[in-house]
């Protein structure tokens, strides 16, 4: 009988509608970070950092890419004969066929697949959060307080807690009550979704709570193990963690990786974050261009000026262009003469000539102003803009957009120009 310590289930079914249209026709585990990441490579990369080898990644929404990104787990040194990494997206049984409903739904609908492995301890994880954290030291943790189950928990500011499950606990860690998003925390311990459970004790929960309608870790389980007497604690995790769950905080870690002493080091060669990497010819900086404190990907050509910005790869700047406090990924292609402030484009974007974007007084989005703020441009994957228009802050653009779409060559702050279908 195969048998593991302890298997990983990576829960990457996410739209993460509050990126708006840059998850449109991806899963927010699949958007780029840093250039040259995606972001469920974080968790990916700690797992086999952490002696994880067997991890399943479960997948819902949009996982072709995901699908695509992952492959049989090279980059993470995750394919294996025996464990690896298995993608586990839905799939029909002899009794029923349904999608995955809640966060522990999903994984009960994988019981075999953890049953195969015959763990001691199952580590549950969230495909779309950029940390470091080596799960050994936790699992120790979880052994050294007899356990059952143990949350990992980050503290927040008293203004954040409210956004975050949080738990409270008594001098040596054991959690003695749970708050789901309270309007009023009486704790700042905010739960990060990462549980180690023993096997027994998930397995158990998983079965009695299978019939509980979009069963979910934080409402419905954890407080049920609670419940029955077992054993739950905290881990506090000091390093940095950051949910990258909005627009403006993904733009803020970004920005982040660029400052001269970043807070989240992604050059440390103790705990490497890997990726896939495409074969790609080494980047062009022209002489003509000017750059500064940028990240800037492979194959990706800058003939303008870009600064305090992150290139993914295959991008090209032409010349005139002006690039600043922005995001850029990978394959888009920004025109001549380009006044670029704040914004985040996504993939394979086409920017015609003299467009300045950012530009005007802010004022929130009317479509949508809890996710266009910050005063951010964001741009979602493979949109054409027209060469000369002129496009404010906190504003949206999906799909092949025409001159004849931006009334006299301009779209207002607060302002959203989403082709119709083109999102779903």
């Amino acid at each position: 009988m195969i048998k593991k310590e302890m298997i990983a289930m990576l829960l990457a079914g996410g739209q993460g509608s509050r990126l708006g249209v840059l998850t449109s026709k991806v899963a927010k585990p699949a958007v780029s970070f840093g250039g040259k990441y995606k972001i469920i490579d974080f968790p990916l990369s700690n797992c086999i950092n952490s002696g994880i080898d067997t991890v399943g990644v479960l997948t819902q929404y949009r996982p072709l890419r995901l699908n695509q990104h992952i492959g049989i787990g090279v980059p993470w040194d995750l394919d294996r004969n025996i464990g690896g990494v298995t993608v586990l997206p839905p799939y029909e049984k002899s009794t029923s066929s349904e999608w995955y409903t809640g966060t522990a739904n999903a994984i009960y609908q994988n019981i075999e697949y953890m049953q195969y492995y015959n763990p001691d301890y199952v580590l549950i994880l969230s495909g779309d959060h950029i940390y470091k954290m080596d799960y050994e030291v936790m699992l120790d943790y979880h052994k050294s307080k007899n356990a059952d189950v143990t949350i990992a928990t980050f503290n927040v500011s008293e203004e954040e807690a409210s956004r975050f499950g949080v738990v409270l606990t008594n001098e040596d860690g054991t959690v003695t009550e749970f708050e789901e998003k309270p309007e009023h925390p009486r704790s700042t311990k905010a739960s990060m979704g990462i549980y180690i459970f023993s096997w027994s004790v998930l397995k158990e929960a998983l079965e009695i709570l299978s019939d509980q309608p979009e069963c979910d870790f934080g409402k419905h389980i954890i407080p049920y193990i609670h419940e029955q007497g077992n054993k739950v604690v905290a881990y506090e995790y000091k390093g940095y963690w950051k949910d990258v769950g909005t627009l403006l905080s993904y733009w803020e870690a970004n920005m982040e990786l660029i400052d001269i002493v970043p807070e989240f080091n992604l050059y440390e060669e103790f705990w490497k974050i890997y990726t896939k990497n495409d074969v790609l010819p080494p980047q062009y900086i022209a002489d003509s261009s000017k750059v500064e404190g940028c990240l800037i990907g492979e194959g990706s050509e800058v003939y303008g000026e870009v600064y305090n910005s992150v290139l993914g790869a295959d991008v090209t700047i032409e010349e005139g262009a002006v690039i600043k406090d922005s995001i850029i990924m990978n394959g888009t292609v920004i025109g001549k003469n380009c006044q670029i402030n704040k914004s985040i484009i996504s993939e394979y974007v086409t920017i015609g000539d003299d467009v300045h974007l950012g530009v005007f007084d802010e004022v929130d989005n009317k479509l949508a102003p809890n996710i266009y703020a910050g005063g951010l441009v964001t741009i979602g994957e493979h949109s054409v803009v027209p060469k000369g228009v002129q496009i404010g802050k906190n504003t949206a653009i999906f799909g092949v957009t025409e001159a004849a779409d931006y009334k006299d060559g301009i779209l207002e702050s607060g302002g959203s120009l989403i082709k119709v279908g083109e999102e779903s």
